[in-house]
């Protein structure tokens, strides 16, 4: 499916979501924390669109926002897409879990809890998967301050 079809059927279930044209050879779309994982859900189950494959979740600091950019991939149809949702809740962020819908999200969406301070509603062990417990904040903000090497310095 081309990414102009792939649009239309997408913007037929959400109508409000907005899709970025960028310089890629994706199709972009970013979608309000509230309607992630339904979108998520949907992308994978239509038999039109078939996205069986997460292969990139990445945390993301914005400035203003957080969130979280997925990359999916249909490997019957052939058709690749990137999914962008953000909040701008920094103080308390959090994003539904897709880990229910592709199993490889668990260690990715902690990861992104870990250096981002992500939380996902409904993750099964969503706890550090790198720092320790005893870690203070979260190194890939931008508005992390290490403490440690300016001390060093």
């Amino acid at each position: 499916m081309i990414n102009e079809a792939l649009q239309n059927l997408i913007i037929s279930w959400i109508p409000e979501l907005e899709f970025t044209a960028e310089k890629s050879q994706f199709l972009n779309i970013t979608v309000p924390p509230e309607q992630l994982h339904a979108l998520m859900t949907q992308l994978k189950s239509n038999p039109e669109t078939n996205f069986d494959y997460l292969f990139c979740l990445t945390g993301m600091d914005w400035g203003a926002a957080l969130g979280v950019v997925y990359h999916l991939e249909s490997t019957t149809h052939r058709h690749q897409l990137v999914v962008k949702v953000k909040t701008e809740d920094r103080e308390n962020p959090i994003l539904d879990t897709v880990c229910d819908i592709w199993r490889t999200a668990e260690f990715h969406e902690r990861e992104v809890f870990d250096f981002f301070g992500i939380q996902f509603t409904n993750h099964p062990n969503l706890k550090r998967l790198f720092l320790t417990e005893e870690w203070d904040g979260f190194p890939l903000r931008k508005d992390y301050v290490d403490e440690i090497n300016m001390v060093i310095k």
